[in-house]
């Protein structure tokens, strides 16, 4: 697992091959891997992850520092794991993770699925609809590859050729074009902006640090530009978090999750459901602050990513991160 909070220190075995200046390959038949004293794998998936901070002290001959110990509600869980967590085999997960409740929370790092601790734990499978006649397509369907299993399927081709493209994908795994692009765009992302979190260098230099082409990573970069403004906006959320939750606008016992849906454009949700909340969600955008949302289910909207003012949808703050107890202010009048 991901302990929380350290989710921008995991490095793939591109990142450490990276790091050593050789291919993954070579780090993979060297067995350096499996030498004494290397840091364990953060979880037991095909894809490994490893804690960036134990990896740097064994290559500088320091010792590995132990990862914390105590559980914590953010904690990341792959699959395995969450399955574990709730006493069902990891086949009984897949089809848990669909249930939207616990699709919105999904967390890709380094190409692996997870979610967090509390989401897992506290999850209530939704009630089925019954069902009719004349659905719609199902997801998915023409694929050879279940879509839950994309991304990490993505992430071993990626780590065997950096410059794979959407037609090897497509070739590799028989999925449509478009859904090749869509997963491998996600995955080098993610993994860029995690150098350039690491390194502190731009998004054109991670790139090229894994390998990647300049010409098939632009939309990528913009993706991991988005990323690390997000991690970078994440203390300041939940510190909204803990303000809207003490003044009594949510129901649950812990502040809500912050919502950032992945995109080009740094924005979140906060959803509120105490009974005197003046909102249904709080949308919050780096570019226009604050405003609020008719919304619980799809808070962001389907359409334009900043509707203009209208019934029940108020523009709360010019600037991009009002101080939480000014947010709640102006919240009030509304209450």
């Amino acid at each position: 697992m991901i302990r929380a909070g350290r989710r921008h220190l995991v490095r793939t075995l591109t990142d450490i091959a990276a790091q050593q200046g050789i291919a993954v390959q070579t780090l993979i038949n060297s067995g350096r891997l499996r030498a004494e004293g290397f840091p364990a794998p953060l979880s037991a998936g095909r894809t490994r992850l490893y804690d960036g901070e134990q990896v740097d002290a064994y290559l500088t001959g320091r010792p590995v520092p132990a990862l914390p110990a105590a559980d914590d509600d953010e904690d990341l869980l792959d699959r395995q794991e969450a399955a574990a967590l709730r006493g069902m085999d990891p086949a009984a997960w897949d089809r848990r993770k669909k249930d939207p409740a616990v699709h919105e929370h999904l967390v890709l790092v380094g190409g692996v699925e997870h979610w967090p601790r509390h989401v897992v734990r506290d999850h209530t499978p939704t009630p089925r609809r019954p069902s009719g006649g004349g659905g719609g397509r199902p997801a998915g369907v023409g694929d050879q590859i279940p879509r839950d299993l994309l991304p990490a399927r993505v992430a071993q081709l990626l780590d065997d050729d950096p410059a794979l493209t959407a037609a090897g994908v497509t070739e590799q795994l028989g999925v449509h074009r478009n859904t090749a692009q869509a997963a491998l765009t996600a995955l080098r992302a993610e993994r860029m902006a995690d150098v350039m979190e690491q390194r502190g260098v731009p998004a054109a230099q991670a790139a090229a640090a894994l390998g990647y082409p300049a010409g098939l990573t632009r939309r990528a970069s913009l993706r991991a530009e988005a990323i690390v403004r997000g991690r970078q906006a994440r203390p300041y959320l939940a510190d909204v978090a803990r303000a809207l939750h003490a003044r009594g606008w949510t129901t649950t016992d812990t502040p809500p999750a912050v919502q950032q849906p992945e995109g080009d454009e740094c924005v979140a949700a906060l959803v509120l459901d105490g009974p005197e909340a003046p909102a249904a969600a709080l949308v919050w955008s780096e570019r226009h602050g604050w405003r609020t949302s008719t919304s619980r289910r799809h808070p962001l909207g389907r359409g334009a990513a900043w509707p203009p003012p209208g019934p029940n949808v108020r523009h709360l703050a010019t600037g991009p991160t009002p101080d939480p107890a000014d947010l709640v202010k102006a919240l009030e009048p509304t209450s």
